[in-house]
This record gives C-alpha cells, structure tokens and sequence, in this order.
C-alpha cells in the first residue's frame, strides 16, 4: 500500500493530499529510511516515523486498512511505539 493513502487512511492526516505534502517534507522514515516519494510502498510489520502537530510520532503497521472507517477501527490498523 501506498503511504500516502495509508496515512490518509489511519486517519493521521485529512486528505491525501496532505499526507502527500507531509512525505514530500522529507522528515518522514519508513524502517529507518527517509522517504521522499509519496508512492512509498509499506507493508504489514514496517515501521513508520513521522512529525505531527508538533511531536514524532512513530508506528508499527499491523494491518492495512481496505477503507477509511472510523476512529476506532483506524486506530485498529498500527500501534504506538516508543516512550
């Protein structure tokens, strides 16, 4: 899956558009790695780090998500990690 529909899709960003902007900053890593492209393909087990309304926030991806459902079944699809 693309990154820019997964993070749109987890409901961290509000459009795809938006989540495209927030990739092409270069801040965001996937496993480590800066990514730059918004076709970033991620996959279950990897590990997404980014900036958002001020702090880092990264996440391990559990499942990815065939829509974009509500908060809670969102919220479904990674884990916090860290802190």
């Amino acid at each position: 899956m693309r990154l820019d529909l997964f993070l749109h899709r987890i409901r961290l960003v509000k459009s795809r558009t938006l989540a495209q902007a927030l990739i092409e900053t270069g801040y965001v890593r996937v496993d480590g790695k800066r990514i730059e492209k918004t076709s970033q393909q991620i996959e279950v087990g990897s590990v997404v780090a980014l900036p958002l309304q001020g702090q880092i926030r990264v996440l391990k991806v559990l499942v990815l998500p065939a829509r974009r459902g509500p908060p809670g079944e969102a919220r479904l699809c990674y884990e916090e990690v860290g802190d």
